[in-house]
């Protein structure tokens, strides 16, 4: 295959891929920006509480990714190959893991919303909006564990439009269910924080009915019950051994990524609420490098099941570029929506200045992280190496990160922005150690194996 022939193929396949998953990480960006800016007008209370409790929904959609990872590291390569019949192993391995961990954590949410709220804040207002808006999001967690895990499935093999309808769908609910019950429009009572998670709830339970119809008009990859009771030992095995470091490098992550939010959370209200819409610009402007990452995963994934090492090896150079370029846009993305979330927002005078100078330090922050998400979670876990990522972030964000925030928060007692510069220095520590480990090659392997469903004991193919 000629050179400028491989490179039209894969900038066609990115684009393919991409666009769909960018407008599914926009739409996201949107629903969760239209909480926070609906619960502007209601008071700033609402939404330093829903931004600290949404951290558990945060932990509970990394368990998620992490276990859709593992399925996805699986059936891009099964998929390229074309082998059907383990990517609906696979399918069902996920989703009893998935079940049975929504289970514990929706129980722990109803129960106890507000012990879950007092690791964040000890401020009383807090923890009771947080803890009704908890109660209330417990009983959608089940729902959203299924869908997670059949989108993760269909994305891993190229369907990215259907999963995008899906999420359009939801979302677009999301939405205006949101101004409904916060606002009390159409008769409805006004409900604030509540309101949130009744909405949210409503188009989950949605968007699992969504899943289901697209499941019964496909011919091949459904979401259907039975599959979860389909054994094979090997691939059992080998969901464990590549999922199992995907799940605890994003488990170990997204509650590092939390305790973020629990030290500026003791640090006052006003440094959570600012917080609180920095997090949502700063959605906006990693869709496109978040996009690029997934894409190009899924396509080194079945490039890789094909067993065309030579082209995946072309893809992973011409996705790094990508990378930089998009990581670059974002930072000019939240640079350029200062001003106009400066003159929205309506926080305290304290909040303004935080937000101000926290929005310009993401301005670099989103590089730090587009390079790194994109070759730990888009190009190492495509070749099935999830072990590089749950050491690098773990060394990083709980020897590194964390302590540095805590020890400069409460034994330093340095002002706030100086304690969230210090903890977005996270990314760019693990540089070195990322860009190290793309060189080596070493994640560049085909992970499918032959005769599954004839013997168990055999083996990787070469």
């Amino acid at each position: 295959m000629s050179s400028s022939l491989t490179k039209d193929r894969f900038y066609s396949q990115i684009v393919k891929l991409v666009i769909p998953i960018v407008i599914q990480n926009l739409l996201s960006a949107a629903v969760n920006s239209a909480d926070v800016v609906m619960l502007n007008y209601v008071g700033q209370s609402s939404i330093s509480a829903v931004s600290l409790a949404a951290n558990y929904a945060g932990v509970l959609f990394m368990i998620y990714y992490g276990l859709g990872t593992g399925a996805s590291m699986l059936s891009a390569q099964y998929w390229g190959k074309g082998d059907i019949q383990p990517i609906r192993v696979i399918q069902g391995i996920a989703l009893r893991f998935s079940l049975l961990i929504t289970l514990c954590f929706s129980a722990f949410a109803f129960f106890a919303p507000q012990l879950m709220m007092k690791l964040f804040t000890n401020d009383a207002e807090l923890i009771a909006i947080g803890a009704g808006y908890l109660r209330v999001m417990s009983v959608t967690y089940l729902c959203w564990g299924v869908v997670e895990i059949y989108l993760a499935i269909l994305r891993s093999i190229g369907r990215v439009t259907v999963s995008m309808v899906l999420n359009v769908m939801a979302f677009s609910l999301n939405i205006f269910l949101n101004a409904v019950f916060i606002f009390g429009l159409f008769g409805a009572p006004k409900l604030g924080a509540t309101g949130v998670a009744i909405a949210t709830a409503l188009s989950r339970i949605i968007e699992l009915i969504g899943c289901i119809v697209v499941s019964l008009f496909s011919q091949d990859i459904r979401l259907y019950p039975g599959y979860m009771f389909l054994r094979n030992r090997v691939l059992f095995q080998d969901f464990i051994r590549l999922s199992l470091p995907a799940l605890l490098n994003d488990l170990a992550w997204s509650v590092a990524f939390s305790m973020y939010s629990v030290i500026l959370g003791h640090m006052g209200s006003d440094a959570v609420a600012a917080n609180s819409l920095v997090v949502v610009v700063r959605n906006f402007g990693t869709v496109l490098c978040f996009g690029t990452a997934s894409a190009g995963g899924i396509l080194l994934g079945n490039v890789m099941g094909e067993g065309d090492m030579e082209r995946a090896k072309e893809y992973a150079s011409k996705l790094m570029k990508l990378t930089v370029i998009t990581g670059a846009i974002g930072g000019l993305l939240v640079l350029c929506a200062t001003p106009f979330v400066l003159h929205f927002a309506k926080l305290s005078e304290t909040a303004m200045h935080y937000l101000k100078y926290m929005l310009l330090i993401n301005t670099y922050y989103i590089m730090g992280t587009a390079v790194n998400t994109t070759l730990i979670a888009g190009v190492f876990r495509a070749g099935g190496d999830s072990r590089f990522g749950l050491i690098c972030d773990t060394i990083d964000m709980w020897g590194y990160a964390v302590p540095l925030g805590f020890l400069a928060a409460f034994v330093l007692k340095l002002p706030v922005l100086w304690v969230y510069f210090l903890l977005c220095t996270d990314e760019f520590v693990k540089w070195p150690w990322v860009i190290r480990h793309y060189r080596s090659q070493k994640w560049l392997k085909n992970i499918t194996r032959e005769n599954l469903f004839e013997t168990d004991a055999a083996g990787p193919r070469s």
